[in-house]
């Protein structure tokens, strides 16, 4: 586990966690607009409409991937008084110290008349630490940061931006084009869905800010040893190894991205299915009771286990790279100041240190701001 300062570092160099896992990570160099400053505009391409699945029941509400269907958006009045209630109730660590639902002591606001900016948060520790680097990062700047964790779902959160509630929130780049602007359709490619999203946001008054190196969507793992058996690099790979066995949870056998659209899309009548609860995946793998499991990319597991995750060459689970989502009125006030900042932050989180961070906090317990506070100190933003 973690222990003291000297023990977690991340940086853009290095990721490094005491029990011995080294993780290198370097800039990367990215095709989706966004990500390294790009301002090209590509006209997303549509493949043929699949149906929407149903999400992990308590994972990660407001994810395309992941979500629970929704019966409709609740008001934003009185959204963030449930935020300020704290982090409890999800997977992942809890937040109840630290700088979640707090005013910032960062001093005043650091543009004259900007006021208070108001950071949001989902119920998951992803978003949690997400949201801290957000706002440690902005009062080490000198602004004035109120902080709401735990705000809800992607339409919730949504709502609560759109009525001038929050100002800023971390958001995936999918969660936008299919939740909250209702695409029946994915993009075939990371640029065509930042673009899509990012045109979406500007006509509502938000703008979208450039996209994170790293994402977070499903994916299919194998145990290294049953890779290199079999040749695996791919999940088109699976088809010519004969019968196995793949696990995925219950509500996510059928939909847009479950098990039978797999079968479909990549053409596998060799795999067979095993139903599991959200978090046995892993130890049934390990155990060789089944050969490939649904995981998703930034799961810590991946960081600490002998996995190999298959490349996804058809897009079935398309692109979830996490997006600033800042009120353009507010960008107006701040000036550059705070995108840059922003921007700095995202580039910063690879899928390595993202890994890590969501290590630290739901496997070693350590609370989501500590968290951000050491990965912002690593990077010398505090």
């Amino acid at each position: 586990m973690f222990g003291d300062e000297s023990s977690f570092t991340v940086t853009n160099e290095l990721v490094a966690l005491e029990d011995g896992v080294t993780v290198k990570t370097r800039s990367t160099s990215s095709s989706i607009p966004g990500t390294c400053c790009d301002a090209r505009t590509t006209t997303p391409r549509r493949r043929s409409p699949r149906p929407r699945r149903s999400g992990r029941p308590g994972h990660r509400d407001g994810l395309v991937t992941r979500r629970r269907a929704l019966t409709g958006v609740a008001g934003a009045a009185g959204l963030l008084a449930l935020g300020a209630c704290g982090t409890g109730g999800s997977t992942g660590s809890g937040a109840g110290s630290g700088s979640g639902a707090a005013t910032g002591a960062g001093g005043g606001s650091a543009s004259g008349g900007s006021g208070v900016i108001t950071v949001g948060s989902k119920g998951f520790s992803e978003s949690w630490i997400n949201g801290e680097l957000y706002a440690q990062a902005l009062r080490a700047r000198g602004y004035e940061v109120d902080l709401k964790t735990n705000v809800g779902s992607a339409e919730l959160i949504d709502a609560a931006q759109q009525s001038g509630q929050i100002d800023l929130y971390p958001e995936y780049t999918g969660v936008i084009v299919m939740t909250l602007a209702g695409e029946e359709e994915l993009m075939d490619t990371g640029e065509g869905t930042y673009d899509f999203a990012r045109r979406f946001e500007a006509d509502r008054g938000v703008t979208v800010l450039n996209a994170t190196p790293f994402e977070n969507k499903n994916a299919i793992a194998v145990t290294r040893d049953f890779a290199d058996q079999h040749g695996l690099r791919t999940i088109e790979d699976l088809r010519g190894i004969g019968d196995f066995t793949y696990s995925t949870y219950p509500e996510n056998v059928s939909g847009g991205q479950g098990y039978d659209a797999i079968v479909a899309a990549y053409d596998l009548p060799n795999m067979g299915l095993q139903t599991l609860s959200i978090g046995l995946n892993y130890q049934a793998l390990e155990k060789g009771e089944i050969q490939a499991a649904d995981v998703f990319t930034t799961d810590p597991q991946l960081l600490r286990s002998d996995l190999v995750v298959l490349e996804d060459t058809k897009n079935l689970f398309g692109f979830q790279n996490v997006v600033p989502c800042l009120r353009t009125d507010l960008l107006d006030r701040v000036g550059d100041d705070v995108p840059e900042l922003l921007d700095t932050i995202s580039s910063l989180m690879t899928l390595e240190a993202v890994q890590a961070m969501n290590s630290a906090s739901a496997i070693n317990r350590l609370d989501p701001a500590q968290v951000a506070q050491r990965f912002l100190e690593a990077n010398d933003l505090l």
